[in-house]
């Protein structure tokens, strides 16, 4: 599953999901939390929230804005941020 999304300020944010087992993020602004079962980032489309088993967070670079997380993912949910702007809003459009 991929997706890709430029925002207003011009950064983009994408998702790129390999076997619900690698998630690599783009144009994620910051990560509020996050432990073995959830990861929450902040992102220019909203919070992003990560549920799952066994998560880790294989790689982080918040200056170039890129997370990749490893585990079992379960579910990806956007909260807040533009209205419309979560992944499956997307794709069901």
């Amino acid at each position: 599953m991929q997706n890709g999304c430029a925002t207003q300020a011009g950064q983009e944010h994408g998702a790129t999901l390999v076997d619900r087992k690698r998630l690599s993020l783009t144009g994620v602004e910051d990560v509020d939390c996050f432990n073995e079962q959830i990861v929450v980032l902040r992102t220019p489309l909203g919070t992003l929230t990560v549920a799952g088993a066994g998560l880790n967070i294989s790689r982080l670079s918040l200056e170039e804005g890129r997370v990749e997380i490893e585990g079992e993912v379960d579910a990806l949910e956007y909260s807040g941020g533009k209205k419309g702007g979560g992944l499956l809003g997307r794709l069901f459009r």
